[in-house]
Order: structure tokens, then C-alpha cells, then sequence
């Protein structure tokens, strides 16, 4: 029997995964001496993450001991985007950043420095610590666009607020429904807990998605529905409940704004209307319908797949009206959950400098980068050009849509562009100045779960490699040259996440390390809004007052005016036609997640060691293109070389192009995102992925 050999001198330290993923796992990892790791595991005794990780997570050691890490910052010597650097020592580097700053200031206005970033980490100070710099300096505001909004405006839509039911009572439901995400890949925790379910209490897990994925292929029913059309399969399984006297009378009387006005509406909204709309067969529909019909313990947990397309606001909402209408929101084990990010009461004030911020500054579109860098005036607001960038925990080169016009943007010569980073990505090698970044066990920080109900602390567990540096020390370095003033720029991490706790009723530092995490989970009676939901009134909402839906941004964008005043498919996406005969989603793959893994060996042969685009066998037969064949795909924005997989679990019709392999993967250099579009999503923005019109044809 084989036994784990433990070094004498291994240590297990308490952590938390940073990375862009609702399961925020508690870990344990391996601390071999002050400067190596070896193996990363799912800590037991975390009640949501119960010794389960992911595969990418569990081989951390493979990632941070990587010998393609950036050790040393660099300055570039050659044309933008060669990859032509040379080392420059830390300080001259800082240096070099502030006077071109202060350049781009002296030009054109503080506004001219946009600071971007999103979630390579996770976490509080090392992520949102680049807005203190933006706000004691009166930088171009961050309209953060490129993953929520779409689906927090849909699921606020009904409760008025970002908070549901308990996650850990998936394993007391007797139907779970898991609807635009994809678990086995990219949430392993829903599945213990869903699958918990099914062993103890004989559950029923359904599936929704748009291809035949690893959820779908455990779930007991698997509806399998078109790119941008969850709306009209909500909206039909509602019809059933209305029709088959499975909607709940009382509870819609007493919880919801216009029970007899939906259930009106829902009349011409059978299972046939949404079969034609959806491609999944009636008799699926009425199947799903029965179920939770049946079920009151049906808990639906929704995902941020089927919120990336046009319409995926109105399909959040139509998707989350379906457990009010029976009442599950009643009974342990059922009702709807998204996303907990409203349980948290945060004080940030201190680390991201909200006391200095002020709401007159421009905020710029983040999805729109390559609109903005090219000078878009509709983008730009009608104010000046970006003429300087700082960089943290993103990769906009690879993972933002309309790539060949982000691309052109920072190309631009005049543009001055800082990317602090652990490789060498696309958009580091865009660069001016490239500045080595430490990796989540080399820093303290705090985390808070989305897709549960922890905060997690995150502590420095070894030695940074080379001269890696904080995102919180570069911020600092940062802010002393170009004269920002701020408290937060004086303190360390560590107290930075001491004020915070403490500030914002979650006790000290010192508590935290005790316990590693703090529960937070809301009781039973408020996670359930048995006493009412977030809106004045207690009500939830059949009928959402869009241009007015609680969010954390009041930046509109989009036809909000054209929203559907009730649940139903908007026919706003990009639908296909002659010329663009298919829709593509580029759905998340197993191995990667955003651009983050794709550096490392095991993820790339986990994703089958090349990217390539799923099609129906019958289509392809149609256009001759035979299975592992080169294939050119494209639309208005541009056209992306990889290679057919025959694929039975997608609609005739439907390509999926699991995402996102770094730009040199592609023969000609050209990511997937060269065909995703950048226009915004009504009413606060973000950037539909999933929904794409695209030709196909042999590359042969």
C-alpha cells in the first residue's frame, strides 16, 4: 500500500485558492522548506470545500516552481510585442513608470493614466489595492465589466440582492438543477455536494448548458439548449407549473409583485414555443418541468454561462422566477442561489482609498479596452487619450473580445504600458516595463467566497523566487514616486487585512489566522427571505425595474430601454444567418482558467494539447470537413485557424471552442477572442463570449 512520505522538515500550511473561481477552496499545502512547495489538497474540515479541489489547483507545485516564471523586471528594447527585453534594476524600473505617468499627466490630465486589473487573485489587498493608487491620483475610473454584470443585474432583477440559499444545502434537496455552469470543470465543490444529494436522499441532478459537457454527461437529465435561450426554456417550464397546478398560489400572493400578470404572459410560452426557439425537444422541457414541479426541494444553482450573451440578464432573471413560482424558497434544500457577495458588510475603504475617490472621473469601459486604446470618443467619454497603463492581474491581450483592435491598441507607440505579471503573456509582451509578480502562497491576503459563504485567510506560506514582488509593495513603490498620499500606502498587507476585518465586524488578524476561516452564512429565515426580499416591499420581482436593479456600478450601457418587462427570450442576440450560419460559444475548458494554466504542461494536455472548435458530425459531413481537420472560423471581427472535433453533444447549428489558449497556440497567432464581440450588455455593460454568429469552413 503506498504512503505519503513526509520530509522532516514539511510544514502544512493553511491557504486559500486566489483564483477567478466561485469556490474559493480552503487548502492545505505542503511547505517543504521556506522557498518550495509540494502538494496542494482540499482542506477537510472546511464545511463548503470538504477536502475536495481541482486538478489544476492540486498541481500548484507545477505552476509556482515553473521555470518560465518573470524573476527580474525588465525593460523593453525592441519593437512592441517582439518580446525584446533587457533587465533593469527595481527601482530605476519604478522610476521609469512614474516619470512616464507623470509625463502622460502633465499632457493630458490625470484622466489619461487608466490603472487596469481584474482577478488573477482573488484577493482584497493584492487585487483592489490598485484603486487607492486611481483615487489618490485621480486616474481614469475602471468600469469592470468583463464577468458579472450580466449575471448579477439578472439574479438582483428578482431578489434585490446578490445572496442566496445556503450552497451546503444542495445536499439536502431532492432536485438540483445546475443551469449555465459547468462544475465537473470549473466548480468541483457543487458536485460533492449535488452528488451528496443524490447518494443519500436519491436526488435528481439536472443539467442545463449548451453542450454536452462533463456536468451534463453525470446529471440525471440533461437539456441541452441553443446559445441565448435559457429565457425561453425558463419561461415554458413555467408555463407547465401554471398549467399543471404546480405553481404555488400562497406563496406567489404573499412574495411576488404580478403572479396573475406572469402567469398570463406565460400562456403562449408552451413547451412547443420553446422547443423551436431552444432546439430541446418538448417532451425534455415538460420532463425538466415535472420535476421541480414535483419537488419543492429543488434548488437551482445558477451559473455565469448562460448570463454571457445579450440577453443574459433577462435569462438570469427568467431562469431564477422559476423556484418562486413553486415555492421552493420555502423549504430547506430549495429556492435559488448565485452568488453571496452581498453577506459580506465589507469596509474597504482603507485598502482600495475610497475617501479620495471621486465620482467626477471618467470611467472606462474595461471590455472596450480596444475601442478605448484606439481612441473611440464614445469609449474615451470625450476625453483624453489613455497615454499610460499600469497592469495587475489580467491579460486583456488574450481574454478580451475584439482582439485584433486590442491588439491595435496597444501597439500604439505613444502608449506607455507597465504590466506587473508571473509570465510572459501576450499582453506582457506588449509592454514598456515588465515587473515580476509574486504567486498567492509568497503574499498575505484575505479572501471572500462567492460561490459560498466563507471568508478564507491566505497567508505567506514561502519565499517569493528571484526579486517577485507584491502587487501591494508595487503599488506603494508606485504611489511614493508620482506623490500620491494615502494611509493605505503606508501600511503592510498584513495590517491593511487587520483594519479591514476589524472595520468591518469580522474581529482581528489574529482570530483569523486562529481559525483560518469565518463562516458567514446569513440564517435560515434571511437566506431564504422568508421575511421578505431586498426590495421595498419584500417582493420578489416577476416584473424588474431594469434601468434600477441594485448593482455596484451605476454606469448604464446598452438598449436597456428594449428589455422585456416580464420573463421571455429577447431576440437580441446575435442570431445566425446565410452568411454566419452557426453560434459559438467559447465555453471554459477543463485545464484553464481565463488565460491563467495555460502555461503549464499538464493543462494543456489535460485540453487535449491543442485548441480546437466542437461541431455536430452532420454539419460537419455537410461542409466535408472531416474530424481533427484544419478549420478557419470568422465573422466581422476577424477569423481564427484550430481544428474540427466531431461532437454528437452540441446542436446542429451550435460550435463550442473550449477557452482561453494563449494567442501562440493558434497557427497564425490569432485567439479566440479575435471573434467575440466587445458592445455592452444592457443596463450595466459586460461582454457576451458566448454569443457569436461565425461561418465555418475546411483550412485544408
Amino acid at each position: 500500500m503506498n504512503q505519503a512520505v513526509r520530509l522532516p522538515n514539511m510544514r502544512i500550511g493553511a491557504s486559500a485558492c486566489p483564483h477567478d473561481c466561485p469556490s474559493t477552496c480552503a487548502l492545505e499545502v505542503e511547505v517543504l522548506d521556506e522557498r518550495t512547495i509540494g502538494r496542494v489538497r482540499g482542506a477537510p474540515d472546511n464545511s463548503y470545500t470538504a477536502g475536495v479541489i481541482c486538478a489544476k489547483v492540486a498541481r500548484y507545485a507545477e505552476r509556482i516552481h515553473h521555470p518560465g516564471r518573470l524573476l527580474q523586471p525588465m525593460r523593453r528594447t525592441g519593437p512592441k510585442g517582439s518580446g525584446q527585453f533587457a533587465p533593469i534594476a527595481w527601482d530605476d524600473a519604478l522610476d521609469l513608470v512614474a516619470e512616464k505617468y507623470l509625463e502622460a499627466e502633465r499632457r493630458f490630465g490625470p484622466e489619461s493614466v487608466w490603472p487596469y486589473y481584474y482577478a488573477g487573485t482573488m484577493g482584497l489587498v493584492q487585487r483592489d489595492g490598485i484603486h487607492r493608487l486611481r483615487h489618490a491620483k485621480k486616474y481614469c475610473g475602471f468600469h469592470s465589466t468583463i464577468c458579472v454584470n450580466a449575471a448579477y443585474t439578472g439574479f438582483a432583477a428578482g431578489t434585490g440582492r446578490i445572496a442566496g440559499v445556503d450552497p451546503r444545502e444542495m445536499a439536502k434537496s431532492d432536485v438540483i438543477v445546475i443551469w449555465g455552469t459547468n462544475p465537473v470543470s470549473t466548480q468541483v465543490n457543487v458536485m460533492t455536494h449535488a452528488t451528496r444529494a443524490r447518494k443519500e436522499r436519491g436526488a435528481k441532478i439536472v443539467a442545463v448548458d449548451v453542450y454536452m459537457n462533463g456536468t451534463m454527461e453525470q446529471a440525471d437529465l440533461a437539456v441541452l439548449v441553443k446559445p441565448g435561450t435559457d429565457g425561453a426554456l425558463a419561461c415554458a417550464v413555467m408555463h407547465c407549473l401554471f398549467r399543471d397546478g404546480k405553481a404555488d398560489r400562497d406563496y406567489l400572493e404573499k412574495y411576488t409583485d404580478a403572479p396573475r400578470e406572469l402567469e398570463a404572459h406565460l400562456r403562449t410560452r408552451d413547451p412547443q414555443w420553446a422547443a423551436a426557439i431552444t432546439g430541446c425537444p418538448v417532451e425534455t422541457i415538460e420532463e425538466f418541468a415535472k420535476l421541480v414541479g414535483q419537488n419543492k426541494r429543488s434548488y437551482f444553482r445558477l451559473g455565469y454561462g448562460f448570463s454571457r450573451s445579450r440577453n443574459g440578464p433577462v435569462n438570469m432573471h427568467a431562469a431564477s422566477c422559476i423556484p418562486a413560482v413553486t415555492g421552493a424558497w420555502l423549504h430547506e434544500g430549495g429556492g435559488a442561489f448565485h452568488n453571496n457577495a452581498d453577506i459580506y458588510h465589507w469596509n474597504k475603504s482603507l485598502i482600495e482609498g475610497q475617501d479620495a475617490r471621486d465620482p467626477a472621473v471618467r470611467m472606462i469601459d474595461q471590455s472596450r479596452v480596444g475601442a478605448a486604446l484606439c481612441g473611440d470618443r464614445e469609449t474615451l467619454k470625450d476625453g483624453p487619450p489613455v497615454a499610460a497603463m499600469l497592469i495587475q492581474n489580467t491579460n486583456p491581450v488574450s481574454v478580451c473580445p475584439e482582439q485584433e483592435i486590442v491588439k491595435r491598441g496597444f501597439a500604439r507607440e505613444d502608449l506607455f504600458v507597465c504590466v506587473h505579471e508571473q509570465f510572459m503573456t501576450e499582453t506582457a509582451r506588449m509592454a514598456d516595463v515588465v515587473l515580476p509578480a509574486t504567486m498567492f502562497m509568497e503574499h498575505d491576503d484575505v479572501y471572500q467566497s462567492g460561490g459560498h459563504q466563507h471568508i478564507v485567510l491566505g497567508p505567506k506560506l514561502i519565499e517569493p523566487p528571484g526579486e517577485c514582488r507584491p502587487n501591494h509593495d508595487v503599488i506603494c513603490g508606485i504611489a511614493k514616486r508620482v506623490g500620491a498620499e494615502h494611509p493605505g500606502f503606508h501600511m503592510t498587507s498584513r495590517e491593511l487585512i487587520d483594519w479591514t476585518l476589524q472595520k468591518s465586524g469580522w474581529g482581528t488578524l489574529e482570530r483569523l489566522e486562529r481559525d483560518k476561516w469565518i463562516d458567514c452564512q446569513p440564517d435560515f429565515e434571511a437566506a431564504h427571505y422568508l421575511k421578505g426580499f431586498a426590495y421595498p416591499g419584500g417582493k420578489f420581482r416577476f416584473k424588474p425595474d431594469w434601468p434600477n436593479v441594485p448593482f455596484r456600478s451605476n454606469v448604464h450601457s446598452g438598449p436597456i430601454a428594449e428589455m422585456p418587462k416580464l420573463p421571455d427570450h429577447w431576440t437580441i442576440i446575435e442570431e445566425a444567418d446565410t452568411a454566419h450560419p452557426f453560434r459559438l460559444a467559447t465555453s471554459p475548458s477543463r485545464g484553464f482558467l481565463n488565460s491563467t494554466f495555460n502555461e503549464t504542461p499538464s493543462s494543456r494536455a489535460q485540453n487535449r494539447g491543442r485548441p480546437d472548435v466542437m461541431i455536430h458530425p452532420d454539419d460537419a459531413r455537410t461542409l466535408g470537413i472531416a474530424d481533427g481537420a484544419p478549420v478557419v472560423i470568422g465573422n466581422v471581427r476577424g477569423e481564427v485557424r484550430l481544428h474540427a472535433k466531431h461532437y454528437e453533444g452540441v446542436r446542429h447549428g451550435v460550435l463550442i471552442a473550449e477557452s482561453i489558449w494563449p494567442n501562440d497556440a493558434y497557427p497564425d497567432g490569432r485567439g479566440i477572442n479575435t471573434i467575440t464581440g466587445a458592445d455592452s450588455i444592457a443596463p450595466y455593460g459586460g461582454a457576451a463570449f458566448h454569443d457569436n454568429r461565425v461561418w465555418i469552413r475546411s483550412a485544408a
